[in-house]
């Protein structure tokens, strides 16, 4: 209880220094273009003044609470338990035993009668650094929540058009080398935010592997590819891509900085609203301006 109030402290400090660094870059623009200074800066410009006197060149002084839920990835590889919701079909246990194949380092379990804090507190005393629980409607995947561990953030996506690898034709043999991974358009900062969940699900792959996991997303739907790969047969040729599944479409609603048993308590961070859902050409993970640099192209 003690580490995430002092998490919570370190996020609340962080507001304070961004409203600070927001502040020290509207002086140094006003000083390097000779410009009038703000209004609401005029009184505080001498302090501020000294705090860019003191800066170090090259150094972002904003370190973000993302920096800290994430401060081992890269060093240490992830290690991740993939459970259900209670009462799995068939079809569901299927679809999970394919995802413990896709996340190197993974562990598929029965949930039992495991409530969300007695799974979490299970994860945390077993050293696991994410949680995946997928869920399901009549039989058909149709959520899925990412949940990284001790703290948080926790994702919520939900699934459609899921396809696992018995339904896909002339699948490929599943590699468990460590793969690459494709981001396609996740350019707005929560699509950087996105991404940076998804991404640290995965250890580091060696430059050799022959496996590519790609994550298109398409008017803020995220398709999931998997291939295997190998060079072609003569010198020039394109490398021939094998899908081996499984393969489906995600999109988030919702990001909490918790853990999953906080549902309830913990700060939402985004959450997918309705009149957001339904508005027109706005794009949530993708930036505007490149929406409109790529219709020009």
């Amino acid at each position: 209880m003690r580490e995430r109030k002092e998490y919570l402290y370190r996020k609340a400090q962080e507001e304070r220094e961004r409203a600070t660094e927001a502040r020290k870059k509207k002086v140094k623009t006003a000083l390097e273009t000779n410009a009038p200074l703000p209004t609401d800066l005029k009184k505080d410009a001498l302090e501020i003044q000294k705090l860019l006197d003191t800066e170090t060149p090259g150094i972002d002084p904003l370190a973000t609470h993302e920096d800290d839920e994430y401060r081992w990835a890269g060093v240490e590889d992830p290690n991740i338990l993939i459970t259900t919701a209670h009462d799995p079909s068939p079809k569901l246990r299927e679809f999970t035993k394919e995802l413990r194949l896709v996340f190197p380092n993974s562990h598929r379990v029965n949930r039992g009668g495991f409530g969300s804090k007695q799974l979490v507190d299970s994860c945390r005393s077993n050293n696991i650094t994410d949680l995946i629980v997928v869920h399901e409607h009549r039989g058909i995947p149709n959520g899925v929540d990412i949940c990284h561990l001790p703290y948080g953030p926790t994702a919520y996506f939900s699934l459609y058009n899921v396809v696992t690898r018995h339904d896909i034709p002339d699948v490929g043999t599943m590699s468990e080398v460590f793969p690459h991974l494709i981001f396609h358009n996740f350019t707005s900062k929560l699509g950087g935010r996105v991404q940076s969940i998804l991404k640290y699900l995965f250890p580091v792959p060696k430059e050799s592997n022959q496996r590519v996991i790609t994550f298109f997303n398409d008017d803020d739907f995220i398709s999931f590819r998997h291939h295997t790969w190998k060079k072609g047969e003569n010198k020039g040729d394109d490398p021939v891509l094998t899908e081996v599944g499984p393969r489906f479409e995600m999109q988030i609603y919702k990001i909490l900085l918790g853990t999953l048993d906080q549902e309830n308590i913990a700060e939402t961070e985004w959450r997918l609203h309705n009149f957001v859902r339904t508005a027109n050409k706005r794009k949530l993970l993708t930036n505007a301006d490149d929406e409109e640099n790529k219709e020009k192209d």
